[in-house]
């Protein structure tokens, strides 16, 4: 009887690259568990499962094969990688060392249809395929300058690249591997940090716009930035701030809202003589599901009611263009209805510079591809397990397709090289 044997194409590529799975010398028509696994760099366990038959030659192929049961159902090439769940409950998946190394994700294959206690069985066949986040030749550059603190992913290559600044949400630090992804496809991206790292406020108290602004002409008078203008992309908290960079700062030309808000959301925002306070909040419409996480959809107030119109932003100024992204299973803000109402704001001042995309199934966290979704995790500002929310198969299709949509955008709207004639 031939020998069970598991391939993976590519073993080595970038994280968002998809991976060809398929399985030879398998029993004919056997029914077969498959199991992907990673641990990251604090030793957390990521797994996934799915039950599988192979056809009449004893063959399986992914790309083909439907999943009967396990972790998701029907046909996804990559379902093991999107379906990834932690070990430890209320983990979320993120890559610390983009350069160094990639995350090594496990594959086995069992003869077998149901998945045995860990290390009770041995796989029949196993494969390790491994996930990068920065190309060859990228530099990554640490930025210390002023207040400024944050990476500079810059290409390989003599540019000038069209340049982006990365924002994240709530839970500060620095995050860098979405940026060094863009940077792979050819975009010089500023990971820029705005509290709870290094020197910076350890606690978000404001939002100050000039630090913003300061980050915008750093990457303009970089020589290897293509002006006039910057891309901004941004998630959460981020894309608040993301959304006012579009508003006031007229070097911003192209701006990514992911599951943000059209409002100043819990602390002032300043911006030189300006200041806006927040929309008011609630705590006591803070309810939990069944895991204890804690849902923050109905906290704050809606921007509409008169008493919160002073901390909508004026988006009716923004000269760039702006993509909004978001889930409709956003557990986390009501990020669809934000959006909806910023292109209402457009329309009625006779403006068309936006446009949304809206994700069924999708959750508040929208990555790059085959990141697995984090329905929950533990924020570390706000000492709680916050939901997110999201239902795997959609946010993962969600995840694909707005990246896509993320690059054609920064393409279409940021400043190209010129080329050399």
């Amino acid at each position: 009887m031939p020998m069970t044997q598991l391939t993976a194409t590519p073993v080595s590529a970038l994280a968002d690259e998809p991976v060809h799975i398929r399985a030879t010398g398998l029993p004919p028509m056997q029914l077969v568990t498959l199991r992907a696994s990673l641990k990251d760099e604090r030793g957390n366990l990521f797994w996934s499962k799915a039950f599988y038959r192979a056809n009449e030659a004893g063959e399986l192929d992914l790309k083909q094969a439907p999943s009967l049961g396990g972790d998701y159902v029907g046909v996804h090439p990559m379902g093991l990688f999107w379906s990834l769940k932690p070990e430890r409950p209320f983990s979320r998946l993120i890559k610390k060392d983009v350069m160094n190394s990639p995350f090594s994700v496990t594959l086995d294959i069992y003869n077998l249809a149901c998945l045995p206690e860990s290390g009770t069985v041995q796989p029949d066949a196993s494969q390790v395929v491994q996930r990068w986040f920065r190309r060859p030749g990228t530099q990554r550059v640490q930025i210390r300058e002023g207040r400024l603190r944050g990476v500079l992913f810059l290409p390989p290559g003599e540019g000038p690249f069209p340049g982006i600044i990365d924002l994240y949400g709530g839970s500060g630090g620095l995050v860098e591997f979405r940026a060094s992804l863009l940077a792979a496809h050819g975009f010089a991206v500023l990971a820029l940090a705005y509290f709870a790292y290094e020197d910076l406020p350890e606690l978000l108290l404001e939002v100050d716009l000039e630090y913003f602004e300061e980050a915008v002409n750093l990457l303009l008078a970089h020589p290897k930035i293509q002006g006039p203008g910057v891309g901004v992309i941004s998630l959460s908290k981020g894309a608040e701030i993301g959304l006012a960079m579009a508003c006031f700062l007229k070097q911003v030309v192209a701006t990514v809202c992911i599951s943000g808000a059209n409002s100043v959301f819990d602390f002032p925002f300043k911006y030189k003589d300006l200041v806006m306070s927040p929309i008011r909040s609630f705590m006591e419409r803070m309810d939990t599901d069944v895991s204890g996480a804690v849902r923050l959809f109905h906290y704050w107030g809606d921007p509409r009611d008169k008493v919160n119109q002073q901390s909508v932003l004026p988006i009716e100024k923004a000269q760039g263009q702006i993509l909004f992204i978001t889930g409709e299973n956003d557990h986390s803000l009501n990020s669809k209805e934000h959006a909806k109402q910023a292109l209402e704001q457009l329309k009625s001042h006779g403006k068309s510079n936006g446009r949304m995309l809206v994700y069924p199934g999708a959750g508040h966290l929208i990555e790059p591809p085959y990141m697995p979704l984090c329905y929950a995790s533990r924020s570390v500002v706000k000492f709680l397990t916050l939901l997110w929310g999201g239902e795997p198969a959609g946010h993962a299709a969600a995840q694909e397709h707005a990246w896509g949509e993320i690059q054609k955008f920064f393409r279409q709207h940021l400043p190209q090289t010129r080329s050399h004639l």
